[in-house]
Order: C-alpha cells, then structure tokens, then sequence
C-alpha cells in the first residue's frame, strides 16, 4: 500500500490491490510493492490475482461507499487514482451501472490489463483508462482534454497516497477534482496482513513481527527519499478535513480466507514472499538474522514440505480501513 496492494503505483492498491500491510494493500500493491524502480508490468499478473482474491471484500467495499452517496445521488463518473490492472475499477463498473469508470495509472501496461479484463467482464463500453504521471496529473483539467482527470462523483485511491512525497497535497488535489456533494474514499490504513502461525516449526517462533519490523525500516526511507517528501502525522480523518471534506468517516473491510488455502492463495503468498525478500535485500540484515533469513529462503522453496506453496496451515487474514469525506453539501434524504 510499506512494503505493502488493488488495489496506483503507487497503491496503487492499491493497487487495490494486496491487502498485504498497512501501508501498502490491496485494495493496492503490496510489501515491497513500493520502490520507485518496480517493473509493474512484470508484476502485473500477481497484482491482478491479488486482487481477485480479495473480490468479496472489495464488493463489500464498493457497496458500503454506495450506501454513503446515498440512493438520491446520480453517479456518473467515478476515478480509480492507482489503479493497477483494474480490479477495483471493475468491481466499481458493476456496483454503479450508470456510471463511466476510469482507471488512473502511471504504467500503461497495467492500463491495458485493466481494458482486456472490462472486456472479459463485459464492462468495456463503461471503463476507460487515463494514464497520469503521479503526483503531477492529480487535477481535473477539462472532462474530456488531456490536460486534466476531469471532474468526478467518487474518487478511490487504494495504497497509492503513501507512495507520494507530500500526501496532504495529493488529499488536497483529489478532493479538488469531487463534483459538488463528491466522495473521496482512500483504502490507507488497516492491518498489517497474517498468513503464517506463529510458530511455524522451522526456526524462531515469531517471523511475521520481525518481517514488519523490517518493512517498516523500509518504508520509512522509501518515505524520505520520495521527491518532495514532507513529514506529516498520518491523521487520515484529519487529514481529509484539512483537505476541506465534511461528513468524514472511516469503515475497515476484512479479507478472511482460513487454512488450508486453495492453489491461488498460496501462489499469492510466495510472489508477496518473493517480493518481500527482494525489496528488503539491502536492508533486511538489518532487523533479520541468519536464521530468519534461512527460514525465509525454506518458506520459499518450492519442493520444500514447510515451503508456502505445501504447508497446510497457511491463511490469508487482512483488515483495510478506508477514510470518507464529501465535498460540499449533499441534500438530506
């Protein structure tokens, strides 16, 4: 979102995308998902099946923000900032039938996924996709010119705001593109996701709290060395009232898949164990030992029997808050 997901490459959970850290998921990337110099497209197909895992909670999530706009609001178009392959952008294609969904990213190759996977649903007459450098291209513009977004009824930004140096100006540009009455809703806080017990019977007890000790050491400079970076106290309902949002709120989405996971969830849990490894190399010595790192490189292994992808005690536990705020005044209902 941290080394974090669907759900903004960001996010971008986003991308919607991994439900994997707090300040990473799902809804976009995922642990390690975060540096600057990460190949996308490459990651592309894990991003999506991340995504797709998280369906249930991502629908959850899409009616929970209908419910908010309320049954008297026209919905018309709605902006997925960071969206990666689309995953969100979909579920939002189908949870507001009147409304033009456009995909937001900065890798054109996930762009395309997000096409080709509206076209598989039978939504590519309602998604578009616009391809915007972030932080840069956060305003409206004109609706249709390619100087801007354009105007919208919802922006949704899963795990993307976090990859940018100055989050309260991003907040500040995403509100500034809310139609009157508008709703911006960004997935940026939760739990950092569970998946292994904590004794898994191969070295220490404990592994998952020291890999979050170490991606926290990571994200914390991944924070410092974004261009622009500006420390703020990650007060997100502050932040979205600074932002000049009223009616601020908050609701966490829980993704819950218990032991034994299915084939797609334990692939899903080796890429994020993968990319975890990866992203932490130069800085994982640093809160890991060699025992730990040993542990990491059985867990990897995939003839291993204690390997991710054969241990039947593997899990997939996750919870994602989402801050609300609207702009304007809405009519009562």
């Amino acid at each position: 979102m941290n080394p974090h997901d669907d759900s903004g490459h960001a996010p971008e959970h986003g991308h919607e995308h991994e439900h994997e850290h707090r300040h990473g998921h799902g809804h976009g990337h995922g642990p390690g998902d975060h540096t600057t110099d990460i190949d996308w497209e490459v990651m592309a197909a894990q991003l999506e099946s991340g995504g797709e895992l998280q369906l249930p909670a991502l629908h959850r999530t899409a009616a929970r923000l209908r419910e908010l706009l309320g049954p008297e609001r026209d919905v018309r178009r709605i902006l997925d900032i960071g969206s990666g392959p689309g995953v969100m952008t979909c579920v939002f294609a189908e949870a507001f039938a009147d409304a033009e969904v456009v995909a937001v990213d900065g890798t054109p190759g996930l762009l395309d996924r997000a096409l080709a996977r509206a076209e598989r649903l039978g939504l590519a007459g309602r998604v578009a996709v616009r391809h915007v450098r972030l932080p840069e291209g956060l305003d409206a513009g004109g609706e249709h010119g390619a100087g801007g977004l354009g105007t919208a009824d919802l922006v949704w930004s899963s795990r993307a705001v976090h990859h940018l140096g100055d989050q309260q100006g991003a907040l500040d540009a995403l509100a500034g593109v809310l139609r009157p009455g508008g709703l911006l809703a960004v997935a940026e806080g939760g739990l950092p996701m569970r998946f292994l017990p904590r004794d898994i019977g191969i070295g220490r007890p404990g592994l998952q709290a020291r890999l979050d000790a170490a991606q926290e050491h990571w994200f914390e400079i991944m924070r410092a060395e974004l261009p622009g970076a500006t420390a703020v106290v990650e007060d997100w309902p502050a932040m979205l009232k600074r932002a000049g949002l009223t009616r601020v709120g908050a609701f966490t989405s829980l993704l819950d898949l218990p032991a034994p996971l299915g084939e797609q969830g334990r692939a899903f849990l080796h890429g994020h164990l993968t990319r975890l490894r990866e992203t932490l190399r130069e800085t994982m010595s640093e809160s890991l030992d060699e025992d730990d790192l040993t542990t990491l490189g059985v867990l990897l292994d995939p003839e291993a029997p204690e390997g991710i992808l054969r241990r039947p005690d593997a899990f997939l536990l996750s919870a994602t808050t989402v801050f609300t705020g609207f702009t304007g005044e809405r009519s009562s209902r």
